[in-house]
């Protein structure tokens, strides 16, 4: 039986203030194509289908137009809510769409939803548990639950499992493997103290855990926990990531093969770096690759005049413009002085210090004459 893993499509996400929504609609397009040339028994989403909890209309439109695709190209789509979902509104609908092979599993009600295949083969169990936090599930259990890796724990230890039978669990967590931690990047929601982990070792009842939340497609201790990771990059953080969709094949128990299907984007996000007039001859020559969302940093010594709009004629898509030089790279600044130091040094001797770490070269004798002035006229300060 196969299958289709995908997670985090973060419909309606902006990044840097740039609507996605062209982009996503593009690869939304391309996974379609894959499930089309595929032709998977199944489809899973695991987690994060919208951005928001209360997603725009646009966002709305587009998912429910994927949707109706995949229902017509596959016998069972199988949905969870993640932590950027609104359980309640991705349930919507959710008891009568069973009737067409949709299942969804938005707001935890005490357990996991369960659904049971068959093949040649023998039965499939596949079970459905949105993300949940610990005081959710709280709500359902008597027994003691502190942290993430409780409540999951506890949700899948009042199930009974068949050790004899195939198993797939489709979760929205933050996954560890003996304390070891997937990659991340800068756009996924993650907290801190390292409280919300759930260990892998909790899902060795199931031959495949699909899993969502994290952005970059990897496995989580053995190869049968994978994150499908988004279809889209959505941080330079990700700007070396190689996004993916993941098949599965499940024969009989224990065999279990796995590919990864490329995906290539309407536009990229890259970082590039170089002197102004060196990124503006790449661009020219790269006019596809130009269309790219660029995180772009200079690395030219002289001032620079409007460099942002210089590099949007080449690079419209252009989103963060950093720079790298001997004044963006002084250690002085304010902010890095002791008290002590501060009272030691004149009101004249820090801004010298301050004028020099910003513009790389230290102030004229005739500069230092006219701060003087204005710092008297400023109350008679000593200098």
């Amino acid at each position: 039986m196969k299958f289709l893993h995908i997670a985090d499509l973060h419909i309606g996400k902006r990044v840097n203030e740039f609507n996605m929504i062209e982009d996503q609609k593009y690869i939304l397009e391309q996974l379609i194509s894959v499930i089309e040339s595929e032709k998977p028994k199944g489809i899973i989403i695991a987690g994060d289908v919208y951005d928001k909890s209360q997603p725009s209309g646009e966002a709305v439109e587009l998912f429910d137009d994927f949707l109706t695709k995949l229902v017509s190209l596959a016998e069972f789509v199988f949905i969870i809510s993640g932590n950027h979902d609104s359980p309640e509104r991705l349930s919507f609908g959710s008891r009568i769409l069973k009737k067409s092979g949709l299942y969804i599993a938005g707001v935890f009600d005490g357990k996991m939803n369960k659904i049971t295949l068959k093949d040649e083969y023998g039965p499939l169990h596949v079970y459905l548990l949105p993300f949940v936090k610990p005081a959710v599930v709280r709500a359902y259990y008597d027994e003691e639950i502190e942290s993430y890796n409780d409540a999951v724990n506890v949700i899948i230890s009042n199930e009974k499992i068949s050790m004899d039978e195939r198993n797939i669990l489709v979760a929205h967590q933050f996954v560890t493997s003996g304390g070891v931690s997937p990659e991340r990047s800068d756009s996924e929601n993650i907290s801190l103290g390292g409280l919300d982990n759930v260990d892998a070792s909790l899902f060795r009842n199931f031959d495949y855990v699909a899993l969502g939340h994290i952005h970059r497609p990897q496995k989580i201790g053995r190869d049968e926990i994978r994150y499908a990771g988004s279809p889209l990059k959505y941080s330079f953080s990700e700007a070396r990531h190689h996004k993916s969709v993941t098949v599965l094949e499940i024969k009989e128990k224990g065999n279990v093969k796995i590919d990864l299907i490329p995906l290539l984007p309407l536009r990229d996000l890259r970082e590039i770096k170089g002197p102004i007039n060196e990124l503006i001859k790449i661009g020219k020559e790269d006019y596809k690759g130009s269309t790219d969302y660029i995180h772009a940093t200079i690395t030219d010594e002289d001032e620079i005049y409007d460099a942002l709009g210089k590099l949007r004629q080449v690079y419209p898509n252009i989103m963060i413009l950093d720079f790298d030089n001997k004044r963006s790279r002084s250690n002085i600044s304010f902010e890095e002085l002791s008290s002590e130091k501060i009272e030691s040094k004149s009101p004249l001797d820090l801004f010298e210090e301050f004028y020099e770490a910003q513009n790389n070269k230290k102030l004229s004798e005739e500069e230092i004459k006219i701060i003087e002035r204005l710092l008297e006229k400023a109350g008679g300060i000593e200098i």
